[in-house]
């Protein structure tokens, strides 16, 4: 049976970290089998709960090499990433849009600013505050919400597949 949602805790940093690799990978896994497939992802909680911490981890365990920033300030980072195949030879190549719509002031902000068409093209986006859009975007393939505990680095995180993409993303995770 594919697994539909799953919550782990997270004592430490590394927790969150392997959480997080260990979405990526399942994530490569999809994109290489789907090429030019689109998957969007909310990160929900509260203001330092870890989310951009969450973003960061996962969109390096998918091979970005680079800084990766919270986008707090431009709303939206791309990152583009070569995801490794079988094949020596070849990669699927995809785009991370890192949106923070934290400081938006107006729900249709990110439309004006022209990113609705960041959400039809190969790979994903991943918002940060997607309640700020109050509705106007895309809908979700999977959900994530994260919870800060009592110490600094504890953290509740659940994982949801809202479509059949998602559903396809989750089922091989397993928390740990």
């Amino acid at each position: 049976m594919a697994q539909n949602s799953f919550t782990q805790h997270c004592r430490q940093e590394a927790d969150t970290t392997a959480l997080a690799q260990q979405l990526a990978m399942t994530m490569s896994h999809f994109f290489q089998a789907n090429p030019g497939a689109h998957l969007n992802i909310s990160l929900e909680g509260d203001l330092g709960a870890g989310k951009t911490t969450f973003a960061r981890y996962l969109i390096q365990g998918l091979g970005y090499d680079g800084r990766v920033k919270s986008p707090t300030y431009s709303l939206c980072e791309l990152y583009p990433i070569q995801i490794k195949t079988d094949h020596p030879d070849s990669a699927v190549s995809i785009t991370a849009h890192h949106f923070d719509l934290y400081r938006m002031r107006d729900p249709l902000e990110w439309q004006e600013a022209g990113f609705v068409e960041h959400f039809d093209e190969p790979g994903f986006c991943l918002v940060e505050w997607p309640e700020k859009a109050e509705g106007t975007l895309p809908a979700f393939d999977i959900e994530i919400h994260l919870i800060a505990g009592e110490a600094e680095c504890d953290r509740q995180i659940e994982l949801k597949a809202i479509s059949d993409h998602g559903v396809a993303v989750l089922e091989s995770l397993r928390p740990q």
